[in-house]
């Protein structure tokens, strides 16, 4: 592999780990700043996210960043990459303290701590986060919460 490949493999990174730090840190504008006109982000297997920047900003102003656990946490299991993407495999723990419309729509807070496996797919284009699907462990995540 050559050090150019590297240094792409690095940025892919860093970009991914820059919009996902914005995204829990609640910062917006940072967050929307590092993605591009025709991005596209989808929670499965719920279906919810956006497509477009517009849309995109809506739907983290509404649906996500008012609704973060207040304990959220993560803790990577396993990363791969190429030139383009990056998938990351996590362990995310937090209580359901509160709504979580784009992850569990409609399901009331139960007040119980869960954690749970997601697999998350970011491509990135030109340093810019181009495409962002999350797939949870959806049955865990129910069951754990009763």
């Amino acid at each position: 592999m050559t050090k150019g490949v590297q240094d792409l493999m690095v940025a892919v990174e860093r970009t991914r780990d820059a919009f996902v730090a914005a995204v829990r840190g609640g910062d917006l504008e940072r967050a929307m700043a590092l993605v591009t006109d025709d991005v596209a982000l989808t929670t499965l297997p719920v279906g919810s996210g956006a497509r477009g920047a517009d849309e995109l900003r809506r739907h983290l102003a509404d649906d996500v960043l008012p609704h973060r656990p207040a304990d959220l946490a993560t803790r990577r299991v396993s990363r791969t990459g190429d030139r383009w993407r990056v998938v990351d495999e996590e362990l995310v723990a937090f209580t359901h303290d509160r709504e979580l419309p784009w992850l569990l729509p409609g399901v009331a807070p139960t007040g119980r701590y869960v954690e749970v496996l997601a697999i998350s797919l970011v491509t990135v284009r030109k340093q810019r986060v181009a495409e962002h699907r999350t797939l949870w462990d959806h049955h865990g995540l129910l069951a754990q919460l009763g």
